[in-house]
């Protein structure tokens, strides 16, 4: 069995009990670049950002993507930041 993990204009709509339910779900997966969630709760927005495994969130809005901030993923979407001042950390032993 192969997992890909998506790169393009894909939307994914599922059904939830609660959050959960959506968190674990979003997190069962050897991927991790991107997540987005859209709520009009604020403690939920800090609540479920803190426990979703992705290296980048977007949250009310689609375009997460932009040369100042640090791009890139986790787990097997790899570890390296691309953009910003970080760029090249991630290639570097730092003393």
């Amino acid at each position: 069995m192969y997992i890909l993990e998506i790169l393009g204009t894909i939307l994914s709509v599922l059904s939830f009990t609660d959050e959960h339910d959506v968190i674990e779900r979003a997190n069962d997966t050897p991927y991790g670049l991107a997540t987005y969630y859209f709520t009009q709760n604020a403690n939920r927005l800090f609540r479920v950002s803190e426990q979703l495994k992705a290296g980048i969130i977007g949250i009310n809005n689609g375009m997460i993507s932009h040369a100042n901030i640090p791009f890139g993923g986790v787990k097997e979407s790899g570890i390296v930041r691309e953009g910003a001042d970080i760029r090249l950390d991630a290639y570097l032993e730092i003393k």
